[in-house]
């Protein structure tokens, strides 16, 4: 079973960057799609970004795209998500998962193993 522990999570000012952590315990992130999703007050829960177990291919939703980057450390264990140029519409409850689709999924019911969660909070 797959533990995952989110941070890094805050409040910034818009144009501001935060750069997300995920570290996982109990399994080996090379071996898991791994993504980020976001929800924010009164919407559902939205894909962000992930990250293939092989090879390494990221995918974006559009909204973010050329803003976050996700990556990971193997050595560490541990998923990042840099968010950069970040708007007030990027407040959200972050999410880090785990799944073990060989393909990107943007399904969050596709996904096994769920942190619970970071506070991103954007000022304007």
């Amino acid at each position: 079973q797959v533990q995952l522990v989110e941070s890094g999570g805050g409040l910034v000012q818009a144009g501001g960057s935060l750069r997300l952590a995920c570290a996982a315990s109990g399994g080996t992130i090379s071996t898991y799609l791994m993504g980020w999703f976001r929800q924010a007050p009164g919407k559902e829960r939205e894909f962000v970004a992930a990250i293939r177990r092989s090879g390494g291919s990221t995918s974006y939703a559009d909204s973010v795209k050329g803003r976050f980057t996700i990556s990971r450390e193997n050595a560490k264990n541990t998923v990042y998500l840099q968010l950069n140029s970040l708007k007030p519409e990027d407040t959200a409850v972050y999410y880090c998962a785990a799944g073990t689709n060989l393909w990107v999924s943007e399904n969050w019911r596709e996904y096994n193993y769920w942190g619970r969660g970071t506070q991103v909070t954007v000022s304007s």
